[in-house]
């Protein structure tokens, strides 16, 4: 499709004799406008050609660059300067149609196969919609000052209501709801996803840009800063090595005893390097041979995340005397643990009334200020408790919250400010269910685990030809293509679960919750587990691309002959980026919706997630290993002392990585919290908080119950009531209908109730 769309451009652009990138601006403005006069026609070929030709532009004009520099460069000029033409909202009046074709959808819901060619001007129209948003969100360092100021304009129009009333996001929720119902089968999804992800990272910002906004937050609500920057801690940290399943400590055994000689060198090389880093990794003290001897481990391609001198090391016997690391890199290595412990004022009261209960005899509710009659101790714990003391922003909005519910009038109205996360909630809100559902179903269909059933909805519109493979080379190039395509599908969703997650709950916590709650009743937390449930080292370093088809690679090279060897030799990358990414995200959505829920952790425990997990573990790479021991630490207490007896070293590995709640029992199972579980209740009750916020905030007449009420009867009768205007025509009608023929009882008013 790369060479249609230069095809179309030239045969149009051709007449000029020039080449496009030799024009002046001011030519090439000209030109655009021309592309944008003929996007109006109502012949739906030639509307294709034109989106095509549009299509090239934004692609870099690669048939006239050298290399893959010049393309991206000319793209990006391109991009902006269509985005300056108004080709952006030209393109979403044509997607709108496209949408509203009610035509297309009857007849792709009539076909038995669906294939590219039902979708081709919906994938045209959407290549270049993600192409703009794509490359106007990347800033760069050469980046002209109109380019700033267009960005700006350009993120402020996706997320404000000017696109028919409602974020541009909307849309293309409206279109994967309308794809999952069936209605409309030939849409592109993966397309549709990967535009919907990148305009909710346009509009909302990414991780870093949540980091100010929440340190802005906390400073607005005169909160004290946050201890650390968590997305710098955890680039620091590195991976441990898996601890050895029973399979491998058998065959470690037995290798053993078959070379004991040559390997008795290992282990201390081991230990000595442990002793250079001044940190002491969990997982690495028994396990050099078993990291020997096991291909998966070593082979993955994730030690890519271990540092490199530490490799060296286990390979190398130890030097004499000097230290492996000059005294200026070990100070990189932080000392003791990366978090900062947290302490919450629940906890606080809790300990002091467990404390006055047993020195005392009674309690004196939430005061946590009075420490009269309590051993020295118990004031000396209580201080460092308060010094770890860490208020969140949830704990504010729940707070201000109870206020305004109780006070509706003395407090008046709240103020809420229009963000781009509040603007998006608000358009969300009426059909959440309906969006999540839509997004788990996809999720679903996409996952590696899933088995290919009859009713489960066709994911592969925009990757399947109209003619099926007949070789095995062309088998192959579509297996590789249609196992990319639902890597894709699972990164995106992933990505745009968790932004959604994090934003709302910046935003406000009760926005977060009804978002969790619908996940959780729609399956998510099984869902995931069944993701995770397969061989995640293989899914990690699975091959499910072929480089030398990669843009802008395959239009500015020669293309080489594609053979089945070089098919399954795949790229030199030893693991998919790709993948881990939608690891990591699966796995911190999991964390999102179980932190602090007695009930979902509960479901944590009954789904068995516990060895699930610990196979996660072996994929050396630090984030992943954390948001891991995070999900095995909230529920280790509830898996038995056999549990943590035979997983001393994730144990271990808990406690080295995972932050530390002061007086949080994870470790050993007692019984405060080994409470019966009741699913039911604590979500109904959440739910009772959701609906009142969502009533109080969003409802038009949300204080009905106090508005003023007119009691008398001359006035009431005298209020003027607009009628529509046919209403007269039909007056007599109306009354014989509605009035004459109803028998009124009229005794019954005189009745006793």
């Amino acid at each position: 499709e790369f060479a249609l769309n230069r095809d179309y451009f030239e045969e149009d652009f051709r007449t000029r004799g020039r080449r496009w990138i030799e024009l002046t601006v001011e030519e090439q403005r000209v030109y655009v406008m021309r592309l944008l006069d003929a996007l109006e026609v109502t012949d739906r070929d030639k509307r294709l050609k034109v989106a095509r030709a549009i299509l090239y532009l934004a692609q870099g004009v690669f048939d006239e660059c050298d290399t893959e520099v010049d393309v991206l460069h000319w793209s990006r000029h391109n991009i902006f300067l269509l985005y300056d033409m108004g080709i952006f909202t030209a393109l979403l009046e044509l997607l709108s149609m496209e949408i509203d074709n009610s035509q297309a959808c009857s007849s792709a819901v009539r076909k038995p196969a669906i294939s590219l060619a039902d979708s081709t001007e919906l994938r045209v129209l959407l290549s270049i919609m993600y192409l703009m948003v794509e490359t106007i969100r990347v800033q760069t360092e050469d980046d002209r000052p109109e380019w700033i100021a267009a960005r700006e304009t350009f993120k402020n129009e996706l997320a404000s209501p000017l696109y028919n009333g409602e974020p541009f996001a909307l849309l293309l929720f409206t279109m994967v709801t309308k794809f999952c119902s069936m209605n409309a089968p030939h849409f592109p999804m993966k397309k549709v996803l990967l535009l919907l992800w990148k305009t909710i990272l346009f509009t909302l910002g990414g991780f870093e840009e949540l980091q100010e906004m929440k340190v802005r937050h906390r400073e607005r609500l005169n909160l004290p800063p946050l201890p650390e920057d968590s997305i710098k801690v955890v680039r620091a940290m590195r991976a441990a090595s898996p601890p050895a399943s029973a399979m491998e400590l058998i065959e470690q055994q037995q290798q053993q005893k078959r070379g004991r000689r040559s390997r008795r060198v290992l282990p201390l090389v081991k230990q000595d390097s442990l002793d250079t880093y001044n940190e002491r990794d969990p997982f690495k003290n028994d396990d050099a041979r078993d990291e020997e001897e096991d291909p998966e481990d070593t082979d993955s391609g994730i030690e890519g995340e271990v540092d490199p001198l530490d490799r060296d090391v286990i390979i190398q016997p130890p030097p004499p005397p000097p230290p492996l690391r000059p005294p200026t890199e070990r100070v990189n290595f932080p000392k003791g643990l990366p978090w900062a412990p947290k302490v919450r004022e629940k906890d606080i009261e809790h300990f002091l009334e467990t404390s006055r209960n047993k020195f005392i005899g009674f309690t004196l509710g939430n005061d946590t200020e009075t420490l009269v009659g309590l051993p020295r101790p118990i004031h000396e714990s209580v201080k460092t408790l308060k010094q770890h003391k860490y208020m969140s922003i949830a704990e504010v909005q729940i707070k201000r919250e109870e206020e305004l519910q109780q006070c509706p009038l003395t407090l008046g109205e709240e103020e809420v400010e229009d963000t781009a996360a509040e603007m998006l909630y608000l358009g969300m809100l009426p059909n959440l269910s309906q969006y999540v559902i839509a997004l788990l179903k996809l999720l679903l269909a996409a996952a590696p685990t899933s088995k290919a059933k009859t009713d489960s909805i066709n994911i592969l519109a925009d990757v399947l030809p109209e003619e099926m493979p007949i070789t095995v080379l062309q088998s192959m190039k579509l297996g590789i293509d249609v196992n990319r395509h639902k890597e894709i599908i699972v990164k995106a969703i992933s990505a745009l679960l968790l932004l959604l997650l994090k934003h709302f709950k910046l935003n406000h916590i009760y926005q977060f919750e009804i978002v969790s709650q619908h996940l959780v009743f729609a399956n998510c937390i099984p869902l995931i587990l069944k993701f995770f449930n397969q061989n995640i080292m293989s899914y990690i370093s699975a091959k499910n691309s072929i480089c030398v088809l990669d843009f802008p690679h395959c239009v500015v090279h020669e293309m080489p002959e594609l053979t089945a060897e070089s098919l399954e030799a795949g790229d030199s990358s030893q693991f998919c980026w790709r993948n881990l990414f939608s690891c990591i995200n699966l796995l911190r959505i999991l964390n999102k919706l179980t932190k602090w829920k007695h009930s979902r952790t509960m479901m944590l425990v009954v789904f068995k997630s516990a060895p699930i997990l610990k196979r996660a573990l072996k994929v050396k790479q630090a984030m992943m290993q954390l948001y891991v021991l995070k999900l095995l630490k909230i529920q280790t207490k509830y898996l038995g002392r056999q549990w943590r007896k035979s997983n001393m070293k994730t144990m271990s590995a808990i406690y080295q990585k995972v932050r530390h709640r002061l007086n949080d029992d994870w470790a050993y199972g007692n019984d405060i919290d080994a409470r019966p579980w009741d699913f039911q209740a604590e979500e109904c009750a959440l739910r009772e908080s959701i609906e009142k916020f969502n009533s109080r905030r969003y409802e038009r007449n949300r204080n009905g119950d106090f508005a003023p009420v007119d009691n008398c009867l001359q006035s009431v009768l005298g209020q003027r009531v607009e009628l529509p205007e046919d209403f007269h025509y039909s007056y007599e009608m109306w009354l014989e209908r509605e009035v004459f023929s109803q028998p009124i009882q009229w005794e019954g008013l005189l009745q006793n109730p």
